[in-house]
């Protein structure tokens, strides 16, 4: 709220400042990248590890964006920090599609570089831990469990 209030006035639009990204800016780019890159609806919900890794590429940039996050009221503060978490979000979602090696069509995406499903070994969930103060993540497959017996 701080750096809105020292900026806002330095334009004529206070939603639109070089110095800030009002969260409803930075909700619309994080949609965008992950739409056009980790497989939505304008994408015909299909990707490839080439998409992938640009999206990823382009959700860095953002990153460094969120540091200049900028809200007008406590509402707009709530959703500075919703932005956020969405943004971890998107990056463990598009690393999780690019770990598995395979398309989860019907229903999720198409991977154009893998356009099968497989089902021997890829039948399993797929976790991710990121480690804040290396920044490296860790993917691991997780096996489906079956707690339902006939």
């Amino acid at each position: 709220m701080k750096m809105y209030d020292q900026n806002k006035d330095l334009y004529d639009n206070p939603d639109i400042n070089p110095n800030y990204i009002k969260p409803k800016g930075f909700m619309f780019r994080l949609q965008k990248i992950m739409d056009e890159y980790s497989g939505g609806v304008s994408a015909n919900f299909t990707t490839s590890g080439t998409f992938l890794e640009r999206g990823m590429e382009l959700l860095e940039f953002l990153k460094e964006d969120a540091d200049k996050l900028a809200a007008e009221d406590l509402h707009e503060l709530t959703r500075c920090w919703e932005n956020v978490h969405r943004m971890w979000q998107a990056d463990a979602h598009m690393r999780s599609i690019l770990f598995r090696k395979e398309t989860r069509w019907p229903g999720y995406y198409f991977r154009a570089d893998y356009p099968n499903m497989d089902e021997e070994n890829w039948r399993v969930f797929v976790n991710c831990r990121s480690d804040p103060n290396t920044g490296k993540w860790e993917m691991m497959k997780k096996p489906i469990l079956n707690f339902i017996t006939s």
